[in-house]
């Protein structure tokens, strides 16, 4: 039986290759071996660049939220019922304003009452003090006279106390927030009409971690970049001392100014609050790596070509790169190739700029 041309082709080929690997497995395998023995491995190649100390402003850098200074739930002092809510919900009122105000019912004719009697005691008091000049008032006389004038007058105050608690007035300069009663409202004493909240000055308040609380001092300089892109800038008036059991931060407030009342409670913001200056570094974001430990760090190149670990403080982020604390002097930094080494090896170092 004759095979076609096409596999005798295919044969002749497959026999080729068979005689090559044969002859390869035979004659070429040691000198491979021994070529492999000749060029051992050297050590791992990386890219390093050199970070020099620089001195740089320290921020405490945390999330904060804006928050009205004062927040205050104006109540009446007195029962009745409202007759005018003259201050507009939401509006900016001043100190003193008219926030609620109850009828004024029988207190203005009490008021009247009592004046009216005060008149009398007055009355009373100057006659018997000209008749006791005359001998016919004794000095005892003339002080019941007397105390049932101071009786008078103190009946008169509080009357004038009672009418003046019909208007629920705004403690201080802000915004009428929040109001609880309307006109025709039932208030007994103690039952709100609205809540004011001052504005002017506004705090931003945060939370310090307890690794950085000992940085911030009262009277530190702090800016506020809000979620509208607005930058406040203001003081710390406050650090507390005693940390939050859950969460072992301590609550913070900066006070910044707020003339227009423009900026409301409630915003979030990022809070930057200076501490200082110190020692810092600019790396890579991509040089960061952690430790066997978990720690954040990077990898660095020793006078001997060895590789060392440093853990450091990420305290500014930037287009260029981040700005560490942890590091001291002129530091090689591993910028490629950091997570394939490991500490004490020796490396090859290709420099880079």
């Amino acid at each position: 039986m004759r095979l076609k041309p096409q596999y005798v082709f295919i044969l002749v080929v497959i026999g080729a290759f068979a005689v090559y690997f044969l002859v390869r497995s035979i004659f070429g395998g040691d000198g491979d071996k021994a070529e492999a023995k000749a060029t051992p491995s050297g050590p791992p190649s990386v890219q390093a660049k050199m970070s020099t100390e620089t001195i740089r402003p320290i921020e405490v850098v945390m999330r904060g939220r804006t928050e009205a200074a004062r927040s205050v739930v104006v109540r009446s002092e007195t029962s009745g019922r409202v007759a005018a809510v003259p201050a507009i919900e939401g509006a900016v009122v001043k100190k003193g304003e008219v926030l609620c105000r109850l009828e004024v019912d029988a207190r203005q004719a009490s008021l009247d009452q009592a004046r009216a009697a005060l008149k009398s005691r007055q009355l009373q008091r100057q006659a018997a003090a000209q008749l006791a000049e005359k001998g016919f008032r004794s000095e005892t006389q003339v002080l019941e006279a007397q105390a049932n004038l101071d009786a008078a007058q103190a009946q008169v105050r509080a009357a004038e106390i009672a009418l003046h608690q019909v208007e629920m007035r705004a403690p201080f300069t802000g915004v009428f927030d929040h109001r609880d009663a309307e006109v025709g409202s039932y208030l007994s004493p103690g039952q709100p009409c609205g809540t004011v909240i001052e504005l002017n000055p506004l705090l931003v308040v945060g939370d310090a971690p307890e690794t950085e609380a000992s940085k911030v001092h009262v009277g530190a300089s702090a800016d506020a970049r809000l979620i509208s892109g607005g930058t406040l800038r203001g003081r710390v008036r406050y650090i507390a001392h005693d940390a939050d059991p859950a969460t072992r931060t301590y609550h913070l407030e900066v006070a910044v100014e707020n003339p227009k009342l423009d900026i409301r409670s409630g915003l979030s913001a990022d809070l930057r609050i200076g501490a200082g200056s110190g020692p810092a570094h600019l790396v890579p974001v991509s040089s960061l790596v952690l430790d066997s430990a978990g720690r954040q760090g990077v990898r660095y190149v020793q006078a001997d070509n060895r590789v060392a670990f440093a853990p450091v403080t990420v305290i500014e982020e930037t287009p260029q790169g981040v700005w560490v604390r942890g590091l001291s002097g002129s530091v090689n930094v591993i910028t490629v190739g950091q997570s394939f080494v490991s500490e004490g090896q020796a490396v090859k170092v290709a420099q880079v700029r």
